[in-house]
């Protein structure tokens, strides 16, 4: 771009953030309190990303939390795990970065702004046996936070929450609710009566709302990190898409964006700061980049991230990397929901299985979601195909447990299901042969398969892919069920089917970036002024998910990495 005035330039900060989700708002709220003039963009009508449709979960090894709570850990055993993890695929020296940077960022978020966290002391790293792992205590949750605290303008231009984190489509739980109440742990009618109480009794303000504004999960963090840029008055401009990036003398100066239908020329003198998300919602780049068959139906993500950051950092040279990966997860698409809901629970819970078209699974279902679906790709071929998948399950999985869109049978029965999902999304027979004509799978296979892991489900070990041996995996698992709280049978009519998907939380590839979260230029030298954060950047943890927060973890991390940097320049 060539050299302008100061003349055009609409307006001038230090820190230019673009994007709303977590790590921007940390990377403004951090960059403001680092003595920088600083404001952030956002190119929908509201803020939050996809981190507010999230689960909120941090994933930080070594956080001040943990000691405290009776945890041991050290960098040196976090470095090793995400070491053992990402197989040589990041630089030690970004992993060490996130090692070092990561509990600091939390500890400056709890001690000067708004956002307060709890430690998930049972919730495990998702792979036992490696080099530094732990059993719980290195992820962290945002606590409740009510949306009053916004004000009912801001509250309203709060990204709402994943349809699938809220009982009923509409009551906030925690991750910890959400486990007991997924298998109907010692408590959960009582804390289902509390959850309802709450709900209703926030007069009156029900009259005016269905939306509860006691918030949890994403949807609290992305409201504790608002409250925090509004303590500090950093302007947030809502519907103003970034379109291109200034370059002077080979280095970011600014953005060119558009609000109310004008052109703006917004100077940023320390950085600018990309955190607008991956591709997910662009179908183009998906059949470009990720593994096919790929539908921007299939995720869960925030429908205004379609890559522009990415497109754009490529437009001036700079390097991408991981651009064939994603926050992978199976998912499944409910008629009328505008983003597919991700099956986290469901897989692991007693009674369910996945399947093939031939009815024959192919993984184990409780592994992490990630591996999940890159076994869903792996195994898909002409004569076994495996996209879509088919989740099954019994009438007694069905009574006990929720599923995707619907509360378990014993509150919500199949008589009182809409019509529409009833008609289109969930499946039922009255026989194992039955489903399987209606999905198209091989009978013999889908009865041979069952009653293998009905076997299983007896004696409490899977010979075929050893579902439920870990730690991780029983922790989605019902305690009450024995012998292993991941399997139980099926063989209770009716029996129900739905597909499921290879989808994701969101694209794991974007611009590479070095230890200070710099974007790289294909040479691998340094873009001045350009920084990227979260899904706009080659992520972190590389092809793999480490632990509970792995994406959000980086994100808030390097958003803070991002600003402390650009106030040292």
């Amino acid at each position: 771009m060539t050299n302008q005035g100061a003349q055009d330039w609409t307006a001038t900060v230090d820190v230019l953030v673009v994007g709303s989700g977590a790590g921007a708002m940390v990377a403004a709220v951090t960059a403001h309190d680092r003595g920088l003039r600083t404001m952030a963009i956002e190119k929908g009508a509201f803020y939050g990303g996809s981190s507010a449709m999230s689960g909120g979960g941090l994933w930080i090894p070594n956080n001040h939390l943990m000691r405290s709570a009776g945890f041991d850990d050290t960098p040196e055993d976090a470095l090793a795990y995400l070491k053992a993890t990402t197989r040589g695929l990041v630089s030690e020296e970004r992993l060490q970065a996130y090692v070092k940077m990561a509990p600091e960022m939390l500890r400056y978020l709890c001690q000067h702004t708004r956002v307060r966290v709890d430690l998930l002391p049972e919730y495990p790293d998702y792979y036992p046996g490696l080099p530094g792992y732990r059993a719980g205590g290195r992820c962290v949750e945002p606590c409740r936070f009510s949306g009053k605290e916004l004000g009912e303008e801001e509250f309203l231009h709060l990204r709402e929450s994943a349809i699938q984190s809220l009982i009923a489509a509409r009551i906030f739980m925690t991750i910890k609710e959400a486990r007991t109440l997924f298998c109907r742990g010692p408590g959960w009618i009582g804390l289902t009566a509390k959850l309802m109480g709450r709900y209703w009794l926030d007069l009156p303000w029900r009259f005016k709302s269905k939306r509860d504004r006691s918030l949890t999960m994403g949807n609290a963090l992305a409201a504790m990190l608002r409250r925090s840029m509004m303590d500090r008055g950093i302007p947030l401009w809502l519907n103003t898409p970034a379109r291109e990036l200034v370059v002077e003398g080979g280095r970011v100066v600014g953005v060119v964006a558009e609000r109310n239908g004008q052109r703006l020329r917004i100077r940023a003198t320390k950085g600018v700061i990309l955190g607008a998300g991956g591709f997910e919602s662009n179908q183009a780049m998906r059949q470009k980049y990720l593994p096919n068959p790929t539908r921007a139906e299939w995720t869960c993500a925030n429908p205004d991230n379609t890559g522009d950051l990415i497109a754009q950092g490529m437009a001036i040279g700079a390097a991408v990397d991981l651009m064939d990966d994603a926050w992978w997860g199976p998912t499944t698409v409910v008629p009328g929901e505008a983003r597919a809901r991700m099956l986290v629970i469901e897989k692991s819970l007693p009674g369910s299985i996945l399947v093939n078209k031939r009815g024959e699974r192919y993984v184990n279902e409780a592994l992490p979601y990630i591996d999940v679906v890159n076994a869903m790709y792996e195994k898909n071929t002409p004569e076994a195909p495996t996209v879509p998948s088919y989740l099954i399950f019994d009438a007694t999985f069905r009574y006990k447990y929720p599923c995707g869109p619907f509360l378990q049978g014993s509150t919500q029965p199949d008589w009182a299901l809409p019509k529409r999902l009833k008609q289109e999304y969930l499946k039922k027979a009255e026989t194992i042969e039955g489903l399987a004509a209606i999905f198209g799978i091989d009978a013999a296979g889908l009865k041979a398969t069952i009653a293998k892991v009905n076997q299983y489900a007896r004696t409490g070990v899977d010979l075929d892919f050893h579902r439920g041996d870990t730690v991780f995996e029983r922790y989605y698992g019902d305690e009450k069920v024995q012998p292993n709280p991941c399997l139980a049978p099926i063989e209770k009519p009716p029996f129900y089917g739905m597909e499921a998907f290879p989808g994701e939380l969101g694209t794991k590839g974007g611009l590479k970036t070095n230890a200070n979260a710099q974007v790289l230029a294909e040479n691998g030298a340094v873009i001045p002024g350009l920084y990227a954060i979260g899904n706009c950047s080659a992520s972190v943890m590389g092809r793999t998910y480490p632990g509970p927060g792995a994406t959000l973890g980086p994100a808030t991390t390097f958003g803070y990495v991002a600003a402390v940097h650009a106030a040292s320049g």
